[in-house]
């Protein structure tokens, strides 16, 4: 994506099911856990730009003695940071006292991320401030061990506000109506209430307090706590949790929107948000990873029984396709196939933008996320190319020499035309001048395009704002003399916002809809923005589960090359020589590419909740009224 947006955080659960000393003397280090963490987060590092935290648990410590350690940071390079404070006791350690790393119960007993159970999570801000505050996990203290509360998610909630009130009435005075403050106090009254029940029935059997609170963690019934305290939420989520006394589970979406995977064996439990995370940090076979069914909770109890309960019914399967486009690295093995079967999908359409005139065209991709894609469009260019070689060889009617020899040779030409300049910081602040530096922000390869003969065909992962292409990237490629400008979308036009996890929630910022509302205006149909303000404002005071999105309405007067085309004109900068074309990826081509991910509702504006299509109406209610505000 040549345009940055926020998106899903990341996260890494792990559970030790060996005592300390068997990784020490299998593994040659008591570390073993905090290594592996550090490597299950490092693969995901993709996930988290705003900040980073881990929290560690030891089982059955004494009284008295910290069992709960939390590092949380929003430093530039907040993994680091933690990591470097973590192992600076151990390196302490290693020059000072080198055989205490060898004693696992004096190292329980006295350093830090020593115990059981891990939590890591990586944070991109899509909502609220970038403070320390807001980082994950979050910790909920009580004196009672199995009431100690920890939760780290990749989530976001449509009906936070709705959440909120709920918590009110039930006696409690949430500090704010973040989404992670209203799960965590949701979670926590609710394991509070499964306490208090468990305590009352053991007390009045006569067991002591020390015996009651035993009994607690073997009977404390987590997906109950997790039914009750999560009916009511509408939103994309995979949810982490720790227990105080050793309990962990991850909780996933109805629709499955959120991604979370999960490995184990009889050394350890691990689940994280992208598959190729565990094949890499514990050499795994991919037959061996599984996916957390939507609706359910994969529980790991302190005993170190795993299961796996269905907590909310499940529903149609609504995976997030940007994953696969986008957000999850490529190495995943479908992901790749996915990747490169976008790219193919898009060469009929590529060719037929340069009247399949390869020998005058450049293919290239921006930015480095787009590189599978391009292989698969390059695929599709091959199998154009075999087609024409035959019927080429057959004009030629057995004579061979020159003419042949050029025939087999021919290639389409690939190279890297854009470099993007990590280096730059566009800090000016003046209009004039910060549009001038963000024109550099990217690098191109001279020498390569023929001046007036060449088309210059350029791949990217999507197109959700179109700012760097209209500021920087068009500019740029223009200067190098094209004759033809061809910049093509993997995915289709973002039409809709997402309120899922995904930095795109106001409508007014996507370039689809400013299209759309640009052609109303040129063909006199500007008073369907009323008509259809009219019916947001009607449908959203409705009962959530009767909402419709009504903002459907504003593309139906238009095909998709009507609006590429619009996309095209407003995207076009001033005294630009090149004929430039923008196309995109059809919704047909996305589920042929992925079609065991169907969640496309920023594409088509078909929500899998409820809540989905009152924020896509309360989007447009808020560009029609001038506020630029989020819609949730």
């Amino acid at each position: 994506m040549s345009e940055s947006i926020k998106h899903e955080c990341g996260i890494a659960l792990l559970r030790l099911l060996k005592p300390l000393s068997y990784y020490r003397e299998k593994y040659g280090t008591a570390l073993y856990g905090i290594n592996k963490l550090y490597l299950l987060m490092e693969k995901q590092r993709n996930r988290g730009q705003d900040g980073a935290g881990v929290v560690n648990i030891k089982f059955d410590v004494e009284p008295g003695t910290r069992y709960i350690s939390r590092y949380r940071s929003v430093s530039h390079n907040a993994l680091v940071e933690i990591f470097q404070k973590i192992n600076s006791r151990f390196v302490e350690l290693e020059k000072n006292n080198p055989e205490k790393l060898s004693d696992t119960d004096w190292l329980k007993k006295n350093v830090a991320f020593t115990g059981e159970l891990f939590l890591g999570h990586l944070r991109y801000n899509t909502y609220g401030k970038n403070s320390i505050e807001y980082c994950h996990p979050f910790l909920r203290q009580n004196n009672w061990m199995t009431r100690n509360l920890v939760i780290a998610g990749n989530f976001n909630l449509t009906n936070t506000e709705e959440l909120f009130e709920q918590i009110v009435e039930l006696g409690q005075h949430p500090k704010e109506k973040a989404d992670t403050v209203t799960v965590m106090e949701k979670i926590g009254h609710f394991l509070d209430e499964e306490n208090q029940s468990l305590f009352k029935k053991f007390n009045e059997q006569g067991f002591t307090n020390k015996e009651i609170t035993q009994l607690i963690i073997q009977n404390l019934d987590v997906p109950k706590i997790l039914k009750d305290a999560t009916k009511k939420f509408d939103g994309g989520y995979a949810m982490a949790g720790l227990l105080g006394h050793g309990d962990a589970f991850v909780l996933r979406d109805p629709n499955g929107i959120r991604p979370a995977f999960y490995y184990v064996d009889d050394e350890i439990a691990v689940v994280t948000s992208e598959r190729p995370t565990i094949q890499t940090a514990f050499n795994v076979p991919i037959e061996k990873i599984k996916e957390i069914k939507p609706g359910h909770v994969l529980l790991i109890k302190k005993n170190g029984k795993i299961s796996e309960h269905e907590v909310l019914e499940p529903k149609e399967k609504k995976s997030c396709s940007f994953e696969r486009i986008y957000f999850s690295r490529g190495s995943d093995s479908d992901i790749y196939k996915e990747r490169k079967n976008l790219g193919k999908e898009l060469s009929p359409a590529v060719l037929k933008s340069v009247d399949s005139d390869l020998r005058n065209t450049v293919f290239s991709f921006i930015p480095n996320t787009a590189e599978v894609a391009f292989i698969g469009l390059m695929q599709g260019i091959s199998g154009y190319l075999d087609g024409w070689k035959e019927k080429e060889i057959e004009k030629l009617k057995g004579e061979g020499g020159q003419k042949l020899r050029d025939i087999i040779s021919f290639r389409a030409r690939q190279e890297k035309i854009a470099i993007k300049d990590a280096k730059l910081r566009t800090f000016i602040t003046a209009d004039s001048d910060r549009d001038d530096m963000v024109a550099h922000v990217y690098d191109t390869t001279y020498g390569v395009i023929r001046k007036g003969l060449d088309n210059l065909v350029v791949l990217d992962d999507s197109i959700v704002r179109g700012t760097t292409l209209k500021q920087s990237i068009i500019r740029i490629f223009d200067r190098l003399g094209p004759k033809k400008i061809v910049i093509v979308s993997s995915a289709p036009q973002i039409r809709f916002p997402d309120c899922y996890g995904i930095d795109m929630a106001r409508l007014g910022d996507l370039i689809a809809f400013k299209a759309a509302v640009q052609l109303l205006k040129e063909k006199y149909k500007e008073n369907l923005l009323e008509e259809v303000l009219e019916k947001a404002i009607a449908e959203n005071a409705k009962p959530s589960a009767e909402i419709r999105n009504v903002v459907k309405e504003i593309y139906k007067p238009f095909t998709p090359q009507e609006i590429s085309d619009k996309i095209t004109q407003l995207l076009l900068p001033a005294n630009t020589k090149a004929e430039v074309q923008i196309i995109y990826q059809s919704i047909e081509g996305l589920h042929a590419s992925c079609p065991n991910h169907k969640g496309d509702w920023y594409f088509t504006g078909d929500y899998p909740t409820p809540g989905g299509n009152k924020v896509a109406n309360r989007s447009f209610i808020n560009f029609m009224e001038g506020k630029n505000v989020r819609a949730y």
